[in-house]
This record gives C-alpha cells, structure tokens and sequence, in this order.
C-alpha cells in the first residue's frame, strides 16, 4: 500500500515540475492546477482508507450485546461515543423521569459499526490481522416506536394531562434533591414529578379580551398584590405561555378582583351584585367567541383573585363558580365557593415596595426571640377580639397582644421587629379567613399560629403546614399560651428552621426563579387540575 501511495506521488509531482521547468509560470494556471492534484489526492486517500475500515465478519445481533460491555475496565478501545439519541435534557438536572431513553420503553435497535482501531495497527507490527486489531462499538439508533415519554410535549393536551396523571400517581422515590426539603412537604417525590412535568407539559393561553383596568392591569403594592404579581409574571412569561390555544392546557382569565372593586363597587352600597355581573357578562363573551370554554364548560380555565370578595365574583355564572379551577386568598370553605381539591388557597404577599418586594427578609434566631408571642393589628371579625379579651391590655408579658400597636411601643420597637424578635406570630382571621400575616411570619422567620375554622392553607396540597406552623382551633383561645408552652423546645426549633426552609416558596421575584411563589401557584393549578382526572379518563 505505501509502494502504491509513493508511485502516484511520484508521477503528480513530476507532472508538476514539467509544467513549471523551462517555462514562465502563469500563477492561476499554476494554483488551479495544484487545486485539482489536491482533490485528486485527498480522494484517492479517502477511497483506500474506506476500504481499509471495512469489517470482514458480520456484526453480532443486538439481541446478543449489551453496551456497558464496551466501556468495561478490560476494553482496549481508547475512546468510545455511545450516542444516546433518544435522550432529553431536563431543566433540572437531577430530573430522570423525563428523559428519552428509560429502561421502562421498549429495548433499542442497534445499528452500525463505530469503528476504533487499536494503536498498534499503525505501530511496528505490519502482519496483524485487521479484524483482530479492531473493536466495534454501537450507537444507539432511534426506535422505530417512538414512545410517548420521548414526545409527550407533542401530544393533545387532553392525552398530555392524562399521561401526567399517571406518572404523578406512581412517582419514583426521592432520595435527596439539594433544591427541595422533604420534611416541609407531604410526599416529596409526588412534588418533585409533578413540578417536573409542570416544566416540561403545561402551556396557558391567556385570553387578551377584557379591558383596563379591570383586566390586564395587576395592581402590585398592598395587601392583595398576589393576584397582581402573578398576573404580570404570568402575562410576561415566555416559558409557559402559548399564544396557539389549541395547543393550551389551561385557560387564563386575567382579571384582578381589587381592580373590579376599585371600578365598579359603590362605596357603602354593600351590594357586590355588580361585581359579579361583570364577570359573568365576560365569560359569556369569551364562551361565543371562542370554543374553548364550551368544550369543557370552564373545566381547564382558572382565575387569581385575592381580594376578600375574590369567591363572590364568581357566582353570577354557575359554570363559573362549579367548574373553573380558582386561585383565591379568601379559601373559605364555610362559603361552599371554593372547592378543597380543585381550588388553590392563594398566600396573601403584603408588597410594600414593588421595586423591592424581598425587602426586610429575614429574622432573629432562636435564642434571640424573648417574645412567646405577637399581634397587633385592626380588631375586625370575630375572632380577634376574643383574642383581644383573654390575652390584650400587657396581661402577660409573654403574649404581645394589640390593637394597633401603640405609639408609645413602636417608637421603641416597630411591627417588623416585634415579629423578628418572637418565638410564635399569631395569625388570627379578620372578616375573612386569611390573612397577610401568614406570610409576613415567615418571611420574618416567626413560626405562624393559624386561627381561622375552615380555612385551607395555601398549597396545602403539597406542604405539610404542621411541620412549620401551629393551628389552633378559635375554641382554644382561651388556652393559647398553654398550648404554646407544651410544644417542646426541640420541636420549636425544627419549626423555625422549617419555617426558613420553606421561605423560598413565598417569595416574588421580578425574573421567576425554579419553586418560587410564582411557580408555586402555577404549580397548584397545574397539579389540581391533574387530580380532576378520573381513572375511566385513563
């Protein structure tokens, strides 16, 4: 073969010096010759190679190999590339439950040599047999059937739901994931694949009816800055977004009830009538305008609403109020309007600075918490002045209970940091079950003391609340503080430290981070409208 490689090299290269010896070279002549002796060479090189790399003994059956042989501690092979088509690169790294390849699907077809000779094939010894020298590898070539965990963001959104549902009701067990803490949630692994999924399935289209400011107009400062928030994240959002309904799996309706109130409401009239009205008459527009809502009668359609009249503006249109799923603050089950299973318990944000919505976060630790516990705020509803009665007016100096906190009080310590420096912050309902100092507690580290009868918690679906708070029937007030006082010291800590753990999933952020309180809603959403399946849809 050299003898072969030197005779033609020979004959170019003495071509080559005839046409330049004796006579006046004409470059472009001269470059267009080498041009083509070049490409006569490299064809030439590329048509004897491609004869030397054929095998000369057929390939063994794929039923007879198994790849982990070819990167066994005995393999000769210098470097091997298994290329593994059929794969898919979660957004969480950790995420091996939506990957292309799965030992679940059915076993690969393997297909063509990948060819590595040894080194000793080009060292000194010239005699070895070629098919000796050589080691073959397989790629790994796309199925023929392809399954459906490799294309599930390609399936009807119907078939996409019902394919969530399935995997979520037989999740794999979680043994670690360095971005969730396990004992804030009910079942971790049931979170983890369900969020998963979220991030690989859902898309909402958002309906661009509605005018302003009752739609499409999110108010981002006060105490019901939730439906705010996550109107904008969600309208600004790229990732869940579409803007083809057909390929939606959920329908947003982007009102926000304390625009509603601020527009149509009368004040004094007492008369929410209007409100609802108003509602009603737009998804009856939507309804005929398009066929979405019809097809499911509002089942995969969800609204945000989280100020206190959020579940009466609903009840103008049944199919509104029976079917659709709602995100609301007032998650009252005594008002037989929200639906625990289907309707999401919305965390009531107090957003004092839009620009700095994280400001003041954080607290004291433990052993700098003298106060057992604290509230102070407007004595509205039933169940605050009770509060007020039993333990108000300095009766004990464990329990800072309050109207308004007092002039003489803030000047020397203010709201904040009564809660930054107390064990328990208590949480009691005003005219409605929820309140904003839920949130506020663990923004501020303080383990919550929930009173309010009826009330669901948010994401309660997925949070396990008694590992990071107390609930207290309204009965029990009068023995508040002996309650508080029988929880062991252990135990208070490892509630504050949940509280700290699960902090992250309240927190607004202006670019949405992974299980933040923006993906925390979407994913409560996402995750009841999964349990509205039935197993006959299955």
């Amino acid at each position: 073969m050299k003898r072969a490689f030197k005779q033609t090299g020979f004959i170019l290269l003495r071509g080559l010096s005839w046409c330049c010896f004796g006579h006046k070279i004409e470059w472009r002549r001269f470059s267009a010759m080498v041009a083509v002796l070049t490409v006569s060479a490299y064809a030439l090189q590329m048509l004897v190679l491609t004869h030397l790399v054929q095998p000369n003994r057929p390939l063994p059956s794929h039923k007879q190999t198994h790849y982990p042989s070819y990167i066994s501690s005995n393999s000769s092979l210098q470097k091997v590339h298994l290329t593994l088509t059929n794969s898919v690169i979660s957004p969480n790294k950790s995420n091996k439950l939506v990957q292309l390849f799965s030992a679940e699907q059915e076993n690969v077809e393997l297909q063509g040599p990948l060819v590595q000779r040894k080194s000793s094939v080009y060292g000194s010894n010239k005699d070895t047999n070629l098919a000796d020298t050589t080691k073959v590898a397989h790629s790994l070539s796309p199925r023929r059937h392809v399954p459906k965990q490799r294309q599930v963001w390609l399936l009807p959104p119907n078939e996409a739901l019902v394919y969530a549902k399935k995997e979520i009701d037989h999740p794999p067990s979680v043994s670690e994931d360095p971005n969730l803490y396990a004992p804030i949630f009910r079942n971790i692994s049931v979170f983890q694949r369900s969020y998963e999924l979220m991030e690989t399935i859902l898309k909402v289209y958002i309906y661009s009816d509605g005018s302003r400011p009752i739609f499409h107009k999110p108010p981002l400062k006060g105490i019901y800055a939730s439906e705010g928030w996550f109107m904008k994240l969600m309208e600004e959002n790229k990732q869940f977004v579409t803007k083809d309904p057909e390929k939606a799996h959920l329908f947003y309706l982007p009102y926000s009830a304390r625009q509603m109130e601020l527009t149509l409401y009368v004040p004094g009239s007492h008369n929410l009538k209007p409100l609802s009205i108003y509602l009603r008459d737009y998804v009856n527009k939507i309804a005929a305008k398009y066929p979405f809502w019809n097809r499911t009668h509002g089942s995969d359609h969800f609204l945000v609403a989280c100020h206190d009249w959020g579940p009466y503006t609903v009840t103008g249109h049944e199919e509104l109020k029976r079917n659709a799923i709602k995100a609301l603050c007032n998650a009252d089950l005594s008002e037989r309007i929200f639906v625990a299973g289907r309707d999401v318990s919305l965390p009531e944000t107090t957003v004092r600075a839009p620009r700095r919505p994280l400001r003041y976060l954080g607290g004291n630790r433990a052993s700098l918490r003298p106060i057992l516990a604290f509230f102070a705020g407007s004595m509205h509803g039933r169940v605050r002045p009770t509060l007020l009665n039993y333990w108000g007016g300095e009766k004990d100096e464990d329990m800072k209970i309050y109207k308004r906190l007092p002039l003489r009080v803030s000047r020397r310590m203010t709201y904040i940091q009564h809660m930054k420096s107390s064990k328990y912050c208590l949480c009691p309902m005003g005219f409605e079950v929820n309140s904003p100092r839920i949130v506020e507690a663990i923004y501020y580290e303080c383990v919550p003391v929930i009173i309010a009868d009826n009330f669901v918690l948010p994401f309660n679906e997925v949070l396990d609340w008694s590992a990071f708070s107390v609930v207290v029937a309204e009965k029990d007030i009068p023995r508040l503080k002996e309650i508080l006082l029988s929880i062991p010291i252990r135990k208070y800590l490892t509630m504050q430290n949940n509280v700290k753990m699960v902090q992250k999933h309240f927190l607004w952020n202006s670019r949405p981070i992974r299980y933040d309180l923006f993906h925390m809603i979407l994913h409560s959403i996402w995750f009841n409208k999964l349990n509205q399946i039935h197993t006959h849809q299955m």
